[in-house]
């Protein structure tokens, strides 16, 4: 039997008070027996009040679980001391930005997102959410897999997933804190359910999975939290991630090199210089950790509310670096936030198109027949295709419309000479979609008709007047060599307007 993930986000900042047992206590010390002198010294403290023991019993505990089991020599990334000396983060944040874009082809704005996740991932502690790093690449060899090793470079212990199994990967987030760097994903996590829900769980703080715990006297539900830093790369990840995991992540649109783009070879890099930057990331998470905690930054309304949590916690770490830095990062995030949120869900297109069609319908219902007919007409709409090549069908239809409350119904056609007593076939009432396109679209999405002002509108024309104008126009262009074509017409189509915007079903 496979135990369900569950997803816990405690309501209102509520907790419960659970008496540790055996096992937990066993887990904790594990825990702390992973963590550097520093770190286990600030939290020892707070550790044995929650246990209820006394400072020199857990101390004892811990010394003995990294003796007995060597935790300092066997754990699957390197540790960073913290730097001595305390650092400037502005300065920091400009060296860890600058030597990402020394081996990666990246927008500044990217390149400045990605310094600032990497600091994060020493500071989940003190944030709500950890939003996903997600690095997405149209077609191969885009460097994905070289931005997400130097992102582990720098990451708080970096576990790479390619080759792991599910309940190491929960155990291992819950025992070490690691920075999950999954890589592949267009292969590895695409048909993997169970890890999807894991990802999204850990999230948020408080997120866990439940599994069953089998002991010889019985067989136990336990919880393991799976809240931490995360990264997903792979190859168009807006086919093979499902909406949520998307909308969790700051997505990093990767792009192949131009022969004249100049980086340098990874394999060349000095390892002091990324060994001495993580040193300095450690530190400042240790300088700053409180006043990234308390930090209150000014997030943009332009951005979703989802957005906003995914950026939150990048902003608070750029807060410390002053306002220049603050300035950069909410440039970031309200550019690549913006190009996250165009790409847009199947039923967010969906309901887009069915606007567009229902803008010039006349009658109160249409029926699915009708309303899928004309959905497939437009070759650009992509559901022609959408079911693996075929058009979209009645039930995919109704299942991605269910998600907004509209259901298909019985809706009865006047009577005709084919069919004297009428009919009533399924489809749905046009009302019924009102609420749903004031809700979910765009406001550019959802342009509506509207009768031109007296004030401004042109003036009434007589036809004859304006058939003899428009005679004297053509002439005109005719006389002097040029075309009537608009030069909207005659510009060229960008390349996402050949594209159709929904790809195939996977």
């Amino acid at each position: 039997m496979n135990p369900a993930i569950v997803s816990a986000e405690p309501e209102n900042g509520a907790t419960t008070a659970l008496a540790p047992s055996v096992d937990s206590v066993g887990d904790v010390v594990a825990r702390l027996a992973a963590m550097t002198a520093v770190e286990y010294d600030k939290v020892r403290r707070e550790e044995a009040k929650k246990l209820g023991v006394q400072l020199k019993t857990l101390d004892d505990m811990v010394k003995s679980a990294r003796s007995s089991a060597g935790a300092s020599s066997r754990l699957p990334f390197m540790e960073h001391e913290p730097a001595d000396e305390p650092v400037n983060p502005a300065e920091l944040l400009d060296a860890i930005a600058t030597v990402i874009k020394t081996y990666i082809i990246l927008e500044p704005e990217q390149a400045d997102a990605a310094a600032l996740w990497v600091v994060h991932t020493h500071l989940t502690d003190v944030a709500d959410v950890s939003p996903i790093a997600i690095i997405n690449a149209p077609e191969r060899a885009c460097a994905k897999t070289l931005f997400q090793t130097i992102l582990g470079r720098l990451a708080y212990r970096p576990l790479f997933a390619s080759n792991a199994s599910l309940s190491a990967l929960f155990r291992s987030i819950e025992l070490w804190g690691a920075t999950l760097l999954i890589d592949e994903a267009d292969t590895f996590f695409r048909e993997n359910a169970e890890l999807h829900g894991m990802v999204n769980a850990g999230y948020k703080r408080g997120g866990f999975v439940l599994r069953s715990e089998v002991s010889p006297e019985s067989i136990e539900p336990k919880m393991f939290s799976v809240y931490g830093a995360k990264s997903i790369a792979g190859i168009a990840l807006e086919k093979h991630l499902p909406d949520a995991t998307m909308s969790r992540g700051i997505v990093f649109g990767m792009r192949r090199k131009l022969t004249h783009e100049k980086v340098e070879r990874f394999r060349n890099a000095d390892d002091v210089v990324f060994n001495r930057l993580a040193s300095k990331v450690a530190r400042f998470a240790l300088d700053h950790a409180e006043q990234v905690r308390l930090a209150r930054p000014a997030l943009p309304d332009d951005m979703s509310d989802r957005a906003q949590d995914n950026w939150e916690p990048l902003l608070a770490i750029a807060m410390c670096a002053g306002d220049a830095w603050l300035q950069r990062a909410t440039h970031a995030a309200l550019k690549m936030s913006a190009a996250s949120e165009s790409q847009s869900s199947a039923g967010n297109d969906l309901l887009a198109d069915i606007k567009e069609i229902l803008s010039k319908w006349a009658k109160p219902t249409i029926k699915t027949a009708d309303l899928i007919q004309k959905l497939i007409e437009d070759d650009d709409m992509g559901w022609d295709t959408y079911n693996r090549g075929k058009p979209l069908t009645p039930r995919q239809l109704a299942k991605l419309l269910d998600a907004y409350q509209i259901k298909p119904k019985t809706v009865r056609q006047p009577k005709t000479l084919a069919e004297p007593n009428g009919s009533t076939p399924k489809g749905y009432e046009v009302a019924d979609f009102k609420d749903a396109f004031t809700r979910y679209l765009k406001p550019e999405a959802i342009k509506t008709p509207s009768e031109p002002d007296a004030a401004t509108a042109p003036p009434t024309v007589p036809p004859d007047v304006a058939a003899t104008e428009k005679q004297g126009d053509v002439r005109s262009d005719r006389e002097s060599g040029s075309s009537a074509t608009s030069d909207e017409q005659l510009s060229t189509p960008s390349t996402a307007s050949l594209m159709p915007r929904l790809p195939p079903l996977f």
